[in-house]
């Protein structure tokens, strides 16, 4: 089961939270070495230290859980609140005609169109033309958008056949050569576009760089005319069902900018930090926002509050929604709030976080057996300790505490492995059903991710947003159509980039 599986990241409270920032506001520096890299610990105040005062006339569940609450037993009736009516703007599923045939790549130009793409011209052909004025020497014409989107080709090529070097793509007296990428263009052409890739107007970037270290200093400028466009294409094509999980990407980065973080618990551990709204059923971006490391926060609330209410725009999404996330985000004062605005959620939580209940009556111990199940009610919202290999804390809007749900577990007993069956809580069933369903958009970014080594933290971002336009459009395909794995989507799409009908007998040298 999923959360068995990840019992371990459950526990470490340190997995979101012991992050760590950059104190450059250098935002064209080359990459530094690992020994010039200096941390300074984030503080995210997501009121996640207990505090004995209230704001409000309101007596938090953690204060009378202290005073008056004991835990409920799995035997104890627990009634879970009304559902909300589930009334989603938009039919839920792709916003396209199921009657059309969609080839590849028209629906990756639904989130890189040519009019995104000629922006992007636009703008790199001015970085190229100021480069070229403070003395650089190499070759440039105009890059036309045709021959952007043959780029884009070679850049998902290189994430499906691998080579140690971009250089090693062209070379044609090694023993593992490959032709393709010459018929497409030259390897110096290639660099050349690289080097100057651009998604913001080079003199606007200049002018927003003299505003660092005020309040009218845009971290994002770089990549925000791109972003917004794919954010927007992103909503307008798709329409999320019911179940919505809110996870974190770590986009790897090892460019010097402020905006950099380090997360020792996640397999990528230095990068930008992404938080993502996707569909559970199929791992389709939704909305998706990149944190600028800059401690200003719309609310009082903290980061993590802050992170899940900006992604949930209920004009455009609807309500009735079910959002479920893990122990970074989830707070009761979150959870209350939602449940306001006619969204459910659930989530695991870290303790120690404020509000959250600790009462010592009647709750788990080391010596509880393995299934038991704790809970404590506070209105719409229930609190559930269960004792798997180790204790698990979730709560949630949306269930009741349990409803006879059981898994199954190996257990070692007389040097014997025996499957066993023991209770589980409802809101952690539900968990693992649908936080899983951000894990397929995670993988498909992974398997063919467009990511290779560059200079500029803003082309890592710009290659971030090639992988989830490739995504997104083959989670379309496979709604609309179904007919084709990822691997064979992504051949098709580069063949139609690259227009390889019509390139292939021509060798660029």
């Amino acid at each position: 089961m999923a959360l068995h599986a990840r019992e371990q990241d459950l526990q470490m409270t340190t997995d979101s939270e012991e992050e760590f920032t950059f104190s450059s506001e250098s935002e064209d520096d080359e990459d530094l070495d690992d020994e010039e890299l200096h941390f300074e610990e984030r503080f995210d105040p997501a009121q996640d230290t207990f505090s004995e005062e209230c704001e409000n006339d309101q007596i938090p569940v953690a204060k009378r859980a202290k005073k008056t609450l004991s835990w409920r037993e799995e035997t104890d009736v627990d009634v879970a609140p009304k559902p909300r009516r589930f009334l989603p703007a938009r039919e839920p599923g792709p916003q396209l005609s199921l009657a059309d045939s969609h080839s590849p790549v028209s629906l990756f130009k639904l989130f890189f169109s040519e009019s995104a793409v000629s922006n992007l011209c636009h703008n790199t052909n001015a970085q190229a033309a100021r480069a070229l004025a403070k003395g650089r020497k190499y070759s440039w014409t105009d890059v036309s958008v045709g021959e952007l989107y043959r780029y884009i080709g070679l850049v998902f090529y290189m994430a499906m056949v691998k080579m140690s070097s971009i250089a090693d793509y062209w070379r044609q007296d090694s023993l593992f050569s490959v032709p393709f990428p010459a018929t497409v263009m030259s390897r110096d052409r290639y660099r050349t576009i690289s080097w100057n890739l651009h998604m913001s107007h080079p003199d606007a970037d200049t002018e927003n760089d003299k505003k660092s270290g005020t309040a009218e200093h845009d971290r994002l400028f770089r990549v925000k005319p791109l972003m917004d466009t794919i954010r927007l294409a992103c909503k307008a094509f798709y329409h999320p069902r019911r179940n919505l999980a809110v996870k974190e990407r770590l986009v790897a980065c090892r460019a010097n900018t402020v905006m950099r973080r380090f997360m020792k618990a996640k397999p990528t551990k230095l990068g930008f930090k992404c938080f993502v709204l996707t569909d559970s059923s199929n791992g389709y971006t939704v909305d998706l926002s990149v944190y600028t490391g800059n401690g200003i926060f719309p609310t009082d609330h903290g980061l993590s509050y802050d992170a899940v209410m900006s992604l949930l725009d209920k004009k455009v999404l609807g309500s009735g929604y079910h959002v479920y996330m893990d122990d970074f985000y989830t707070s009761p004062k979150l959870l209350t709030d939602l449940f306001a605005m006619k969204f459910g959620a659930c989530g695991t939580y870290r303790d120690y976080r404020k509000d959250f209940p600790r009462s010592s009556s009647n709750s788990l111990t080391k010596k509880s057996s393995r299934g038991s199940i704790r809970w404590i009610r506070d209105g719409p919202l229930v609190c559930v300790k269960w004792m798997d290999k180790q204790v698990v804390s979730i709560c949630s809007t949306i269930h009741a505490a349990f409803t006879g749900d059981r898994v199954q577990r190996k257990v070692k007993a007389q040097d014997t492995w025996r499957t066993k069956t023991f209770p589980c809580p409802a809101p952690v069933t539900a968990y693992n059903q649908h936080m899983t369903g951000v894990d397929p958009s995670d993988q498909l970014l992974q398997y063919y991710t467009a990511q290779h080594k560059t200079m500029k933290w803003y082309r890592k971002v710009f290659l971030h947003f090639l992988d989830v336009a490739a995504t997104n459009a083959f989670i379309l395909h496979k709604e609309l159509h179904g007919n084709m794995t990822h691997k064979e989507f992504m051949e098709e799409l580069i063949e139609e980039l690259c227009g390889v009908s019509e390139n292939r007998t021509k060798t660029h040298q």
